[in-house]
């Protein structure tokens, strides 16, 4: 039985970092209300925010709008997304 190794790595890929950015988000909420004011609180909080949007689409029988999407990055995230990452490297 032949299996698409490419696209089994691609859908790994994807879910590991949508679980990533999910912990990492986590850990920055637990971060923010459980740290105290310090640079380290700072360091690990302090992000850096990319978006796009808004998107519009009228068509005659169907108008939405899909945006912004922003996306956060800080080092919690990067951690959460290191974690991920090793628990899929190890178990799947």
């Amino acid at each position: 039985m032949l299996v698409d190794t490419q696209r089994r790595g691609a859908t790994r890929a994807l879910w590991t970092l949508i679980l990533g950015f999910f912990l990492g988000g986590v850990f920055t909420v637990l971060a923010e209300q459980f740290l105290p004011s310090s640079a380290a609180r700072t360091f690990l909080t302090t992000s850096v925010e990319a978006s796009v949007g808004p998107f519009s689409m009228d068509l005659v029988a169907l108008a939405f709008t899909l945006g912004p999407l922003t996306l956060d990055l800080n080092v919690l995230t990067l951690v959460g997304i290191f974690l991920v990452a090793l628990v899929a490297r190890s178990w799947i």
